[in-house]
């Protein structure tokens, strides 16, 4: 059970086994929203914690309004500030609108397509959370309700920035991390192109990171993982996989591509206005992200094997030899 009376009060307790052994809870004021959609099982509920309302899709948090900025801001600034012109983007899930509102802060954004494939997240993304969801309205945006995996292998050479706000490796998202997507994606991309996708957390999925940077490898000329720091989730953080085309001139006049696709320096900056309506993206916070613990680099950069069975192997020192 994801909800428990403890000592006469009730709390949300986010067990999974995808994170086996620990679990965060937060005290429930009142249920807000409790439906089943044809996809997964929808909730929302007011918590007597600061972080206010919380979104959950079969019993995992997805959003609450203390600390989204986190993870909105970042999945979507990373791609789009390190491409010079991004105008045609793509998001694949968000339903909840958080992506939507921060790609909406880029004047040189011209269109903006969404797939949800669930529309009931929609709905109660608007009703429950109007903050995140403020930018429905925008001319620019438009939704497609389906398949975001069978979107993208019908939409080639389209998009110049492609942001997969999904949630966990299981159930609709679970073609998400798969190699065939990050192929359809690259094919989808213009030269020049920028991929970000949710790409879970170094404490705990280090293999899945790994296996999916490996294969990302062989498509793009870029492939980098950063990460924000989020309360809420799984050992309080979250990463993402950037991955890059070089531009075409980069590959006419045979630039190093890696340099030219790279995403962790900024190649277009907020103004200071625009910034100011930020909370926690910035230019430094920018290069930080892909600033990563000595343990994550060596296995997602210099080849580390990860023994899936005992991974505290890896932050003591006492790893195998290959």
């Amino acid at each position: 059970m994801s909800f428990q009376e403890i000592n006469g009060r009730t709390w949300f307790l986010e067990i999974n086994d995808q994170w086996k052994g620990q679990a965060l809870a937060l005290e429930v004021e009142k249920m807000l929203f409790d439906e089943k959609s044809k996809y997964q099982h929808i909730q929302v509920f007011k918590s007597k914690s600061p972080f206010g309302n919380v979104l959950l899709l079969d019993g995992v948090i997805q959003i609450t309004d203390l600390d989204e900025c986190a993870y909105q801001e970042m999945i979507a600034h990373l791609p789009l500030n390190a491409h010079a012109n991004p105008e045609n983007v793509l998001v694949i899930g968000g339903g909840d609108g958080g992506v939507l509102r921060e790609i909406c802060r880029h004047e040189c954004v011209k269109e903006v397509v969404i797939c949800e494939i669930d529309q009931m997240v929609i709905q109660a993304g608007k009703r429950y959370f109007p903050k995140i969801a403020s930018a429905w309205s925008d001319e620019r945006i438009h939704l497609f309700c389906g398949d975001g995996a069978e979107f993208v292998r019908k939409n080639k050479n389209r998009f110049d920035v492609i942001i997969c706000d999904s949630s966990d490796p299981v159930g609709p998202a679970k073609t998400l991390f798969s190699q065939q997507f990050y192929e359809s994606v690259r094919q989808a991309l213009r030269p020049g192109g920028k991929v970000c996708t949710q790409a879970e957390t170094v404490w705990l999925d280090l293999d899945l990171i790994h296996h999916l940077a490996s294969g990302a490898r062989k498509g793009y000329h870029s492939v980098q993982y950063a990460y924000t720091q989020i309360p809420t989730y799984p050992c309080g953080m979250i990463g993402f996989l950037l991955c890059s085309l070089a531009p075409k001139e980069a590959i006419d006049e045979k630039k190093d591509t890696y340099e030219a696709a790279r995403c962790d320096k900024p190649r277009r900056r907020f103004d200071k206005k625009a910034l100011d309506r930020l909370k926690y993206y910035s230019e430094e916070m920018h290069k930080a992200a892909f600033v990563l613990p000595a343990f994550a680099r060596r296995v997602i950069y210099e080849g580390k094997k990860v023994d899936t069975q005992n991974k505290m192997d890896l932050m003591t020192g006492s790893e195998k030899k290959d």
